[in-house]
């Protein structure tokens, strides 16, 4: 209870999880608002003005939270982990300062525009405001991706006569191989994201029989947007990230998948219970030969276990790492399975009188923030116990200054804060929902 380490990484973990809850929906909901203004604009149908309407409000109070649960992190880098700051300050500045300058500015700048100047705009200068917004939004995500696949795989760096880093190659750390594909597999769990939360409102609106011309609008484009980047996320971005940690962090792929022993043809863990102390995995469900073929292209390839690295390197909690990357992994399976459900029936047209699956629709949409959040567990706690893989350790980079008193006391300080934040946002949504679209079709 006294290590001031533990107590930082709580209190980070608190902030960066709740906060990701709502930038995770404005990236995947802005692709379709962009969408529906282009289709009213050509089309000048009114019911994709309309949709785009409703979904740019609940677009801004995500927003809104978002930035205000954020801000906290940017002084945590200093009064929490200030040594981890002044050891890598030159290099992390660099896109941190990036995304608050070009990008958050940008897309700040343009969502005032977005929310309250549709009737001050022409609908081309309001459907060029939306693209802005989408360009800022996803350069923001580029970023501070960037900056945390630095942690996990540092590259265009050297180390100083200072023991510092500093930047050397401002190209090979901004278009690092593990940000791009991090990018890439981190933007299509946000469209499943948003996807799923305009499936389900639709689903709503349809099982309450209200709405139904939106309602019908949800359904097609949530479901088509949902089974695409429900795909994407296992392959190829997930195909890629999975490579990716198979060839630079080969003791976190071990970890994920509870292997402690080494070998090829190694089997892909479907479900089990990681048993550490003993080194094995109890009753384990296995698919032969598939975790050397997907790590590393072929049926033959070497998988080394835990038990080939030093026990100071293992990630120190390997039970929660290995059943939030089965989570994450299992969840994706299921948005595939579910939204390939919702694509069939819409194509035979039985989808708005199958009131099973609406319901299924409806309550899916907690489940990518799920997913997404196991995605991230699995993501920081597999880097562990490294702040920059092979280079600082968490144990070297939180700041002495702040006690384990202090620590818990913010945190539950912020615990507060952040309820009545929750409770705030749920209102507001709520009374959106509740008064709902304008049904320029109905």
């Amino acid at each position: 209870m006294s290590d001031p380490a533990f107590w930082h990484r709580i209190q980070f973990a608190f902030t960066v999880i709740y906060h990701y809850l709502f930038p995770q929906l404005t990236m995947g909901l802005i692709g379709f608002i962009v969408f529906w203004k282009y289709k009213a604009l050509r089309s000048g149908n009114p019911r994709y003005a309309t949709a785009a309407r409703f979904w740019t409000k609940i677009f801004g109070l995500n927003f809104a939270i978002g930035v205000v649960t954020g801000i906290p992190m940017e002084f945590q880098f200093g009064s929490n982990w200030a040594a981890f700051t002044r050891y890598s300050g030159e290099i992390i500045g660099q896109t941190l300062a990036m995304e608050g300058m070009f990008a958050f500015f940008l897309e700040s700048a343009m969502i005032i525009a977005l929310v309250f100047g549709e009737k001050r705009l022409s609908p081309k200068n309001h459907f060029l405001v939306s693209l802005g917004v989408a360009i800022g939004s996803w350069a923001s995500a580029y970023f501070i991706l960037t900056t945390n696949a630095f942690m996990q795989h540092p590259t265009g760096y050297a180390v100083g006569t200072d023991g510092l880093l500093h930047l050397q190659s401002f190209g090979q750390f901004l278009f690092n191989p593990w940000a791009t594909v991090e990018f890439f597999h981190n933007q299509a769990a946000s469209l499943v994201t948003g996807a799923f939360v305009v499936t389900s409102l639709g689903a709503f609106y349809m099982l309450g029989i209200r709405h139904h011309d939106q309602a019908r609008l949800y359904l097609k484009y949530g479901a088509a947007v949902g089974l695409l980047a429900s795909v994407l996320v296992a392959f190829p971005t997930g195909d890629r990230q999975a490579k990716m940690v198979a060839r630079y962090q080969e003791v976190s792929l071990a970890a994920m998948e509870g292997r402690f022993q080494s070998g090829p043809e190694a089997e892909l863990v479907l479900i089990g219970q990681p048993d550490v102390q003993n080194r094995k995995l109890d009753n384990p469900i296995i698919i032969p030969e598939a975790l050397s073929f997907l790590a590393y292209g072929t049926f033959h390839g070497n998988v080394r276990g835990l038990g080939a690295f030093p026990q100071n390197v293992w990630p120190g909690n390997i039970e929660l790492l290995y059943y939030s990357f089965h989570i994450m992994a299992g969840l994706g399976t299921v948005f595939i399975i579910v939204m390939g459900l919702a694509v069939l029936y819409l194509l035979l047209g039985r989808l708005e009188s199958s009131r099973f699956l609406l319901w299924v629709l409806m309550l899916a949409f907690p489940f990518p923030y799920i997913a997404n959040t196991a995605g991230w567990m699995t993501t920081e706690l597999g880097r562990q116990p490294w702040l920059i893989y092979g280079l600082f350790r968490t144990e070297q980079g939180y700041s002495h200054a702040a006690t384990p008193g202090s620590t818990i006391f913010t945190l539950i300080g912020f615990c507060g804060l952040y309820l009545v934040l929750g409770f705030l946002f749920f209102y507001l949504i709520e009374r959106e929902i509740e008064e709902g679209p304008e049904d320029a079709g109905d």
